[in-house]
């Protein structure tokens, strides 16, 4: 059913996109006003009435599938995108030994300057 929905929907918004682009703005009524189309096929006021029934019925079909789409997207999920990060943090151990940091080998350090360090100490 949602692919169904998915495909009317792409359809009448594609077709809404070609309805709305047929229409021209209200500047261009003005020619009509000075006898421009005296001999036009839906009269002096042109396929507006129709392409504007046209255009609501298709905005009305459109909305009505988004509404529609958006109510199944949001019901359709039954669980959490968190539930495998929860299975993962139980199976860590709760508690782990602390790490210990090797001392380096050698004598203690000591805070003589370095100079003093090479020189012996004085005999008696």
């Amino acid at each position: 059913m949602t692919t169904l929905l998915i495909v009317i929907h792409t359809i009448v918004c594609l077709f809404l996109i070609c309805i709305v682009l047929l229409q021209h703005g209200k500047g261009a009524d003005i020619g009509a006003t000075f006898g421009g189309s005296s001999q036009s096929l839906f009269g002096t006021e042109g396929p507006m009435p129709l392409l504007n029934k046209i255009t609501t019925l298709a905005a009305i079909v459109f909305m009505g599938t988004s509404v529609t789409l958006a109510y199944l997207s949001a019901h359709k999920s039954s669980g959490s995108v968190m539930k495998d990060l929860k299975v993962q943090e139980e199976q860590v151990p709760a508690q782990q030994a602390p790490l210990t940091v090797p001392l380096p080998a050698g004598p203690p350090a000591t805070s003589e300057a370095p100079a003093e360090a090479g020189r012996q100490p004085a005999k008696k």
